[in-house]
């Protein structure tokens, strides 16, 4: 919080404090009550939170958010930052040069305490992995890899395309991308055809 004055902190706290206590934002009267201080005081300093981005206001009753709270960075404190692919997305690559949409966080403790940069998400498009439940929506954890075994589930690139899906190598440098769902035919590709990104060794699921 570089840039507050004291005062301005507390009324930062105050206000978490009180929308995690009551279930809504507090009103500027009541921060006013709180701190014993004019309303046209509270006034001030709200403009002075929204100018350094700390809260946002509406017009609407108790419409006071903060931009940023303790409790957020306390749940990403340690959280690993990774990037985040999209399944339709043409890759290209994508993986390795990291041209990217988003990122996603998640606990070193659910891949092993691996390092951020052997790792990405991919989110999951289609239900072609539905019977190993992996939904459409779902943010799967891939381990970077350019080897894997047979019945490895893997992120590869196919015709300058992502896709998730079992891996089964075949006779003669053959390989099969199975689903995991019947009303998707596997595919059988030439090993050249597939590059390999990584293994997926975790999902996660937003409700």
């Amino acid at each position: 919080m570089k840039g507050l004055t004291e005062k301005q902190k507390s009324i930062l706290d105050f206000i978490e404090e009180f929308s995690d206590n009551e279930g809504m934002a507090p009103t500027v009267y009541e921060i006013a009550d709180h701190f014993k201080i004019k309303t046209s005081t509270v006034f001030a300093h709200i403009r002075a939170l929204q100018r350094k981005n700390e809260l946002t206001r509406s017009s609407k009753a108790r419409s006071i958010a903060l931009t940023r709270t303790k409790k957020k960075a306390k749940h990403l404190a340690g959280m690993l930052l990774i990037p985040l692919l999209a399944s339709e997305e043409t890759a290209d690559r994508a993986a390795e040069r990291g041209d990217v949409k988003s990122e996603w966080f998640i606990d070193p403790q659910l891949v092993g305490g691996a390092d951020a940069d052997t790792l990405f998400a991919l989110r999951i498009s289609g239900e072609s992995m539905r019977d190993l439940g992996i939904f459409e929506g779902d943010v799967v954890i891939v381990r970077k890899a350019t080897e894997c075994r047979a019945g490895d589930i893997v992120a590869a690139e196919v015709n300058n395309e992502l896709t998730v899906k079992c891996y089964y190598p075949l006779k003669g440098s053959r390989v099969e991308l199975r689903p995991a769902n019947p009303e998707f035919l596997p595919q059988v590709y030439p090993t050249a055809q597939v590059k390999l990104l990584g293994v997926v060794v975790a999902l996660q699921r937003e409700y």
